[in-house]
């Protein structure tokens, strides 16, 4: 019988960060689990439930007992098994005893490559009872939990003490244990609205009897409850509220039956910069601070309680009792940061490590200020107050605004330096110069602000692969990772005229004037690097042939890129373009394979008409393609190129390249050489050939 499964196990307070993940890695486990033993059917649907203090899900279409099933052993190959009077051998006998078969009774299977003796057994399906709490229990084991815990007197381990299981097909319970906990069919509401155990007469009635327990079991349902809510209490006020889906999905993974209520706090404390209390009522109260039309904080904010009650007037009241004293610490850091100066605080980051191979935070200034003062005269912007930004830009490290929110670097140094004077285009490039931050974060703003962000991205990354410690596997402790992808961007998305692998030389010269022991790192860090825009040009949907044609020449005027991806796109929608994509592969391996210098073509050399008509074409196109490409207009440099497909054609038809005689067979190379230079002035189109 074909019915729906309920499964819930009840918690102490689960982590809310971590909530959402853990219910949905649970669901797909345990469907996965079932559907690989044949319990679901096709149509079967997995709904996962998640509350501050339960995982759960229900699965539709779930058997009561797995159809018979033929189970098949793979066992030695057929050439192995037997010897040459076709009797086992002594590796097929093992197989035989441990599948439990007799020599007749094996079956011989293939897999393309070799045949394989098998043994297939008949296994009746089990019931249903005899797998699910196993399911559930290893699935538990399987979540991406961290650090788990004991409690009480039991061995048992998990994210949070449990308290209640329950496990049901249809109506009926389903025997079994998971965690020391027996199944049942009961469990609880809210912890403060309701009362009483709640009884779950069958998988369809979950969410409904949890409802009437004042308790919104689906954390979409949830969520989408309190967004409306909020929306609608901003409105209200005429305000909106500042973007935080992180802080949503947290906050629904605090409640159980949401509430949205309005509090407020004293208007002098706008006074302070409105980063560091929207950070502060976000980060450590998990309130939804409001902002005014043009974005300005207001002191009023939004509290999502789990209790809804007629008179809140308490909860709020206890909510800006609370709020209060953080604003005033922020306060009290921005004054004392004030006090205490800024621009003097240059000389005291020569005494904090940066790391124990490349120097001080002082060292890393000076650093960043000699790269950003190069990169803003190449781009002809004013570079004194490129290098005064990349001078101050790790300051505001040493504050105590920063110090008790990290996340503010950069911001509290723009505040602190315009506190005493200092210009807007370098305030504002200290600020910008950790952009961007995270995938689709606004660019640097201006040539200082991006020569600023690239000199601090350049260093790191040069650092540390020149000291050895490029990212490895999913481990990435430095961020190099976000700093390539950042440098990337600007280089691309600005547009800046800049070459890349001039860039690392020039971090690297830097790094080694100051003493620091670098290794080579120019060939590593750039195929690093181009690996990352091979993801980024993948994602910004390129195809995967254009995006290798362009990037096989190793391009290092990132800028540039994006022209020659259309460029290559129109060349592959021509006729011409897979001939010669083709013709330029074999020209490639033609030429790889060959030990002897490749001459220029000497026209008294060539013999064959077809050979004398390709050299023509060579030299007809040779300057055309050079000033096309030279002018950055690539799409015509490879309709010049497409030119040339009657004359390839032609001579690989006619010629041949290898003849015996040295100086006609040198010759002959030169020209394909020449050709090959022009057919991959753009990008290596034989990267388009299938």
């Amino acid at each position: 019988m074909n019915d729906t499964v309920l499964i819930e196990l009840r918690t102490e307070e689960l982590p809310p960060k971590s909530l959402k993940l853990l219910s949905e890695a649970f669901a797909d486990t345990v469907f996965s689990a079932l559907a690989a033993q044949q319990f679901t059917a096709d149509d079967s649907v997995c709904t996962p439930y998640a509350t501050p203090r339960r995982l759960a899900m229900t699965i539709t279409h779930v058997a009561a007992r797995q159809p018979d099933r033929i189970l098949e052993r793979k066992g030695p190959a057929v050439a192995s098994g037997v010897d040459g009077e076709g009797r086992p051998t002594r590796a097929l006998e093992g197989f035989m005893r441990a599948a439990g078969v007799t020599f007749d009774e094996l079956h011989k299977t293939s897999d393309g490559k070799a045949e394989y003796f098998v043994a297939r057994q008949a296994k009746a399906g089990e019931p249903l009872a005899a797998h699910l709490a196993e399911i559930v229990a290893q699935a538990l084991k399987k979540l991406p939990i961290p650090k788990v815990m004991r409690w009480g007197g039991s061995e048992h381990q998990f994210v949070r003490p449990v308290h209640g299981l329950i496990l049901l097909h249809g109506t009926s319970i389903v025997p079994g244990e998971v965690l020391g906990l027996a199944s049942g069919r009961s469990t609880l509401g809210h912890r403060f609205l309701a009362s009483g155990d709640i009884v779950v007469n069958n998988p369809a009635a979950y969410a409904p009897s949890l409802l009437a327990g004042k308790v919104i079991a689906s954390f979409a349902d949830r969520r989408a409850a309190i967004a409306e809510q909020l929306a609608a209490a901003a409105g209200k006020l005429g305000a909106r509220i500042n973007p935080a889906d992180g802080l949503l999905d947290e906050v629904t993974a605090l409640v159980e039956w949401p509430a949205v209520y309005v509090g407020g706090f004293e208007a002098e404390y706008l006074d302070v910069p409105q980063e560091c209390l929207i950070l502060t009522m976000q980060q450590n109260q998990k309130y939804f601070p409001l902002l005014d039309a043009a974005g300005k904080l207001l002191n009023k904010f939004l509290i999502v309680s789990n209790m809804q009650v007629d008179d809140p007037a308490s909860i709020i009241q206890g909510n800006e009792r609370v709020v209060r004293p953080r604003l005033a610490d922020a306060r009290f850091f921005y004054d004392q940061d004030r006090k205490n100066g800024f621009a003097t605080r240059v000389v005291r980051l020569g005494s904090v490590v940066y790391h124990n191979k490349l120097g001080s935070l002082g060292d890393r200034a000076q650093r960043l200020g000699r790269v950003a003062r190069s990169i803003a005269e190449k781009l002809h912007a004013d570079a004194n107050l490129a290098e005064r930004a990349a001078l101050f830009s790790k300051i505001d490290l040493l504050t105590d605004m920063v110090g008790e929110f990290p996340e503010l670097q950069g911001i509290m140094g723009r505040y602190y330096l315009l506190h005493e004077g200092g210009l807007p285009v370098v305030a504002d490039a200290i600020e910008q110069h950790y952009r961007p931050r995270f995938a689709g974060d606004a660019l640097p703003a201006g040539n200082i602000a991006c020569a600023a962000a690239l000199a601090d991205k350049l260093d790191a990354l040069v650092g540390f692969f020149g000291i050895g410690q490029p990212p490895t596997g999913d481990k990435d402790p430095f961020g190099l990772r976000r700093a390539a992808l950042g440098v990337l961007r600007i280089l691309m998305e600005t547009p800046l005229p800049l070459d890349l692998a001039e860039l690392i030389d020039e971090a690297k010269s830097t790094l080694i004037k100051q003493g620091v022991q670098i290794e080579a790192v120019d060939e590593p860090l750039l195929t690093f690097m181009l690996d990352r825009l091979r993801g980024m040009l993948r994602d910004a949907g390129h195809s995967v042939d254009v995006v290798e044609a362009v990037l096989a020449q190793r391009p290092t005027r990132i800028d540039l890129v994006p022209a020659r991806l259309a460029a290559v796109s129109e060349f592959q929608a021509l006729p011409e373009a897979l001939a010669l994509a083709a013709a330029n592969k074999r020209i490639g391996n033609i030429l790889r394979k060959t030990e002897e210098a490749f001459p220029e073509p000497d026209i008294a050399l060539l013999e064959e008409d077809a050979e004398k008509a390709l050299f023509q074409r060579v030299v007809l196109i040779a300057p055309l393609v050079r000033s096309h490409v030279a002018n950055e207009d690539y799409a015509d440099a490879l309709k010049v190129v497409a030119s040339v497909r009657g004359e390839v054609d032609r001579f690989f038809d006619e010629v041949m390249v290898n003849v015996h005689e040295p100086l006609l067979r040198r010759n002959r190379l030169g020209l394909l050489k020449a050709l090959f230079d022009q057919l991959n002035a753009v990008a290596d189109i034989a990267k388009l050939a299938v």
